[in-house]
């Protein structure tokens, strides 16, 4: 018997570290307008070219280009714009209110906003989104109290959610955004229950479910695909590949031989690989997902390619595992810069009104953080009562809590 060599596992390794620029070939990218768009009705196994691909509508030059260039109100364009760089403008000073200690912790959607914005504005009122901790632009995209959303970043005594929820784990059902969970994945699972519990009623609503490409690691990811396979859950499965969950790349949670989308087509569900970036795309693409889920054709999984351009929370230095610089060579630029170049090909948009529109957002944004921290910070400690503590809990008080309240002098 002749001797074998010795066993070795691959460990997957990111394409740059510090000080050494990133090679982002590993991205397989296509020029906009290239991806063909099938019917809204195409079987799941025939989606597996989209799930390689990866759809774009514009092109270097800001053109909206290709079968999946979308007719979108020039309204809605605008106010698109306008939406994600109010998100950038908030999550730049929510980082500085948190560095001066008035919050313990923040995380930012630098080079995401695109996302959340333009699904917000494909679906409609009554969906339910299941975000991460990275879509807060789907609240600004619904117009949510800045006020709100800021005292419940200092969990102060106006917190909506009583101080019971980290910084960025908003809630806010009214506009269809349920609450964000700290446990990785759970959202996916809740997506397609609430999808299915939509269909059971005979309700014409859908469910958005959003994960992480570190996440999709996580149990509760395969098990979303094979119940909303199952049964043809009336949801969207998106999954935000940013490159990198905290330092982990994500080649580690398996994006190196194989695309996230491909694993939906893998469970019988159709998948689209999309350009994360691109505002008039990641619009296309949901409103495609949407009209399929809407009619009775089940779940559609989307990967939008884009990338993390800050740290993964205030907490993190991502100059420890990446180029320092990485973000000004991704290939797919910045969503912001590429709708605002659309706009002003069209005459939608100029350089004065831009930055008009920035001091303007600077401004209702600083008056909204200074209304917010009259109701307390993390300095100064006014939080929520501590009677809330008691509540919330039982329909009817029961008498052992009672007595503790009172023994509490709350």
């Amino acid at each position: 018997m002749s001797q074998s060599k010795p066993l070795s596992l691959h460990v997957p390794e990111p394409t740059g570290r510090p000080g050494c620029k990133t090679d982002f070939s590993y991205l397989r990218l296509n020029a906009a307008g290239e991806t063909r768009r099938p019917p809204v009705d195409v079987a799941p196994p025939d989606t597996a070219d989209l799930a390689w691909a990866l759809i774009r509508v514009l092109d270097e030059s800001g053109n909206a280009v290709g079968p999946w260039a979308p007719e979108v109100d020039s309204d809605l364009l605008r106010f698109g714009l306008r939406t994600m760089m109010k998100t950038r403008i908030f999550d730049a000073r929510m980082v500085i209110a948190q560095r001066q200690k008035k919050m313990s912790f923040y995380m930012t959607s630098l080079g995401e906003e695109a996302l959340g914005t333009a699904q917000a504005l494909a679906l409609e009122d009554g969906d339910m989104h299941f975000p991460t901790y990275r879509q807060q632009s789907l609240l600004m995209a619904h117009k949510v109290s800045m006020v709100d959303m800021i005292c419940q970043l200092l969990s102060n005594e106006r917190d909506p959610l009583k101080g019971r929820q980290l910084p960025v784990m908003y809630s806010v059902r009214k506009s269809g955004f349920f609450t964000i969970s700290g446990n990785l994945a759970t959202q996916f699972v809740q997506a397609v229950g609430w999808g299915m519990a939509s269909a059971i009623k005979g309700d014409t609503k859908i469910a958005s479910g959003w994960i992480g490409d570190g996440a999709t690691a996580e149990s509760d990811f395969n098990t979303a695909l094979t119940f909303a396979h199952v049964y043809r859950a009336p949801v969207i499965l998106n999954v935000v590949n940013n490159q990198w969950a905290i330092s982990t790349f994500q080649a580690l949670a398996g994006g190196e031989s194989v695309t996230f989308a491909a694993r939906g087509v893998g469970s019988g569900i159709a998948s689209l690989r999309v350009d994360g970036n691109d505002f008039l795309a990641v619009y296309a693409a949901s409103r495609w997902a949407a009209e399929r889920a809407r009619s009775n054709l089940g779940p559609t999984l989307i990967e939008w390619v884009t990338y993390r351009a800050g740290p993964h929370s205030t907490s993190d230095d991502p100059s420890k595992y990446r180029p320092a610089d990485d973000w000004t060579h991704f290939p797919l630029g910045d969503p912001i810069a590429r709708l605002r170049l659309h706009l002003t090909l069209r005459g939608l948009w100029s350089d004065e009104e831009h930055e008009a529109t920035q001091k303007e957002l600077e401004a209702e944004i600083v008056a909204a953080q200074k209304e917010a921290e009259q109701y307390g910070t993390l300095a100064n400690g006014r939080g929520p009562s501590a009677a809330s503590m008691f509540e919330d809990v039982y329909k009817d008080m029961p008498e052992h809590l009672r007595r503790q309240r009172e023994q509490s002098g709350v």
